[in-house]
């Protein structure tokens, strides 16, 4: 089958955006761009969207036009969003089944007009579908640049850091040694307040690297004995595998900038 795709029972994220009906062609355009953008700046590849503009046999009853987000699956493009410009019927048919007049005022210009309706309509279950997907990286032969690669497929969950159920770990690169795991939890304690974090001391520093990768952890920090003489870590980005130094006292604003959206 094709997974979550098409349940008996989904959620959908809807918007009803009012408008003049001159206005119609203009905003409708406009959230059609936005609403494609929406999943490109969340991390889906460009590639793997593109829109359908329906023709007028395609149409709904109550439609003037509409447009397809669509989604490139594994078994196919499929519909994740559709956008439509739905006139002025929704309140038209209100307004004749209840005998009440739902028509906007401007008081400005005195004019009196029955707003069209821009709808916005997406599968809150797809777009989670469509993140996994889109994240999912198997790397054969592994990603390691420094020792013998020893696994035949890495498995990376790439979310965009906003979306990571988990934004940092925090990892001391020795448990037996007290030092390094007693500033490791401090700052972890520290991290929690202001992120979704969690603290891993098992294992080599490379098989704890590779376990946040497989749940799509965006940023590793590292405590090590360096940070004992001067009080740097080492922040590990998931993606690019590059390590930075950066001061424990601007840690928190530091991984601020690289996880919220503006």
């Amino acid at each position: 089958g094709n997974f979550t795709y098409r349940m008996r029972e989904f959620e959908q994220m809807e918007m009803q955006f009012f408008i003049h009906p001159s206005e119609a062609e203009k905003w409708f355009n406009y959230w059609v761009n936005e609403r494609l953008n929406w999943y490109i700046s969340l991390g889906i590849k460009k590639e793997n969207l593109r829109l359908h503009q329906q023709t007028k046999e395609e149409l709904a009853h109550y439609a003037k036009a509409a447009v397809d987000i669509e989604y490139k699956f594994p078994f196919g493009w499929k519909e994740i969003e559709g956008i439509h410009n739905r006139g002025d019927w929704d309140l038209s048919n209100h307004s004749k089944y209840s005998g009440h007049e739902l028509f906007y005022y401007n008081e400005k210009n005195k004019e009196k007009f029955t707003p069209y309706i821009i709808e916005t309509s997406a599968g809150a279950d797809r777009s989670n579908l469509v993140f996994l997907i889109d994240a999912y990286e198997e790397v054969m032969g592994g990603r390691t640049q420094t020792t013998e690669a020893k696994k035949e497929v890495e498995v990376v969950l790439k979310f965009h850091p906003f979306l990571a159920p988990i934004k940092v770990a925090v990892l001391p690169l020795l448990k037996n040694k007290e030092t390094l795991v007693s500033l490791a939890k401090e700052i972890y304690q520290k991290l929690k307040l202001y992120f979704i974090a969690q603290y891993d001391e098992v294992d080599s520093i490379g098989r704890r690297y590779r376990r946040q990768d497989e749940i799509g952890t965006p940023f590793c920090v590292t405590i090590d004995f360096q940070t004992l003489e001067n009080q740097t870590v080492t922040v590990r980005d998931r993606d690019n595998l590059k390590q930075e130094r950066v001061k424990i006292e601007n840690l928190v604003n530091y991984l601020k900038e690289k996880i919220e959206i503006l």
